[in-house]
């Protein structure tokens, strides 16, 4: 197999080829937060970039609770006409699309305004940043069972607007990597303890999302092979849960890895691991090979054909590319031309791995921003200035947010 040679899933759909355009948060919403014209022109470029899959960045599945404030939301139809043109923009170019569902748990800013929630009251480890995380409450029965309820029906909504699918979000340090997490689960019943426990919400909305969409919409997973943080999600840990999602019908995981504190999928970690440069999860999915009896699909870094083909030669069913085609959308097409190009943005030589995280964001939020305007993007970038830039703008669409927020509760 090779990179441009279609896949079939387990649905019996097929993607047309392995590379996927993985998820990136745009914070593109319209004053409905809808997706707005400039998400449409973004995902425009994608489409037309030759990727065979595509999935969109964080869809909100509660407005209460958001990744960030500029982030799109879809919990009922009121908006789903919107949805219905993100669908059949992003998909234009003949991928699948499907869209990625989320719920930002205790990784929620304090200045939205808002009740945050995880599985248990363990605040966030983010050193100086700390503060401008709130304390989670920890989650009763009744808020587990309505959270279950939005995913499963953010993801009927999906499938009426046009998505060939839906990711899951159990990685990153969200709610229910929260709930995955021995660091942020701390609860003694039917929820945590045991992995079983662990995994128990998100095994629940699978199954629940599987029951209610049709047999060819694609269920996806994106799981962490591992929390990077001493006494966390293990490896071990997202074995056992591959296995669990074994008799699930899960068309493809995503192996990814880290969270807030340790944002691994950068390339940084705590426990000491050493990172490759590209491909970070790869030797975790090669692991994962052995139990996983869907399709894998593995993201971190990768910007090489050379990579890419490593990648799928090893197994690997899809090759989730982020960042590169934030600089370069045309990236598969180039490939496909024969052309070695390998997007990157110039590295931050900063001694603040937090700092250096937050400003590897924002650039990568620049870029993004470039092609909503069908502008040229610039991966030489100032970090300081992408920085700078992009906490202003988070100031006003937080101030925007509570304004919405606070129009729906009147």
């Amino acid at each position: 197999m090779h990179i441009f040679s279609p896949l079939t899933l387990p649905n019996g759909t097929s993607i047309p080829n392995r590379i996927a355009k993985a998820a990136m948060e745009e914070n593109m919403c319209d004053a409905n937060h809808a997706p707005s014209d400039a998400l449409l022109r973004l995902y425009q470029a994608w489409a037309e970039g030759g990727a065979g899959l595509i999935l969109t960045g964080n869809v909100m599945v509660d407005r209460r609770a958001m990744t960030g404030p500029g982030g799109v939301v879809l919990e009922d139809e009121s908006q789903l006409a919107r949805f219905k043109q993100w669908a059949k923009v992003a998909g234009s170019g003949g991928a699948q699309v499907w869209m990625q569902i989320s719920h930002p748990g205790r990784q929620m800013m304090a200045a939205l305004g808002q009740e945050t929630w995880s599985a248990s009251a363990v605040p966030l480890d983010m050193g100086n940043l700390s503060s401008k995380f709130s304390v989670p409450k920890a989650m009763s029965l009744a808020d587990i069972e309505e959270i279950q309820t939005r995913f499963v029906r953010t993801a009927q909504l999906a499938e009426q607007a046009g998505f060939q699918g839906v990711q899951i979000h159990g990685g990153h340090g969200y709610l229910l990597s929260q709930f995955l997490s021995p660091i942020s689960n701390h609860r003694q019943d039917a929820w945590g303890g045991a992995i079983e426990n662990r995994a128990r919400l998100l095994l629940d909305i699978v199954k629940a999302v599987r029951a209610v969409v049709s047999a060819q919409f694609a269920v996806a997973v994106k799981l962490n092979s591992a929390d990077f943080q001493r006494g966390g999600f293990s490896p071990e840990d997202a074995q056992q849960v591959v296995r669990m999602l074994n008799a699930l019908r899960v068309d493809v995981v995503e192996l990814s890895g880290g969270s807030y504190e340790a944002p691994a999928m950068q390339g940084q970690a705590r426990d000491g691991r050493t990172l490759a440069r590209e491909a970070y999860f790869l030797e975790f999915a090669q692991s994962m090979m052995a139990v996983a009896q869907m399709p894998l699909m593995v993201t971190g870094g990768i910007r090489r054909k050379a990579v890419a083909e490593q990648v799928v030669a090893s197994g690997v069913s899809l090759v989730g590319i982020a960042t590169a085609l934030a600089i370069d959308p045309m990236l598969p097409q180039a490939w496909r031309s024969g052309q070695d190009l390998a997007p990157e943005l110039t590295p931050i030589p900063w001694n603040n791995k937090m700092m250096a995280s937050l400003a590897t964001m924002a650039r990568v939020k620049y870029q993004l921003k470039c092609l909503s305007q069908a502008s040229t993007t610039n991966p030489r970038i100032s970090p300081l200035w992408a920085l700078v830039s992009q906490q202003v703008m988070a100031v006003w669409q937080t101030r925007k947010y509570r304004t919405w927020m606070a129009s729906h509760s009147a």
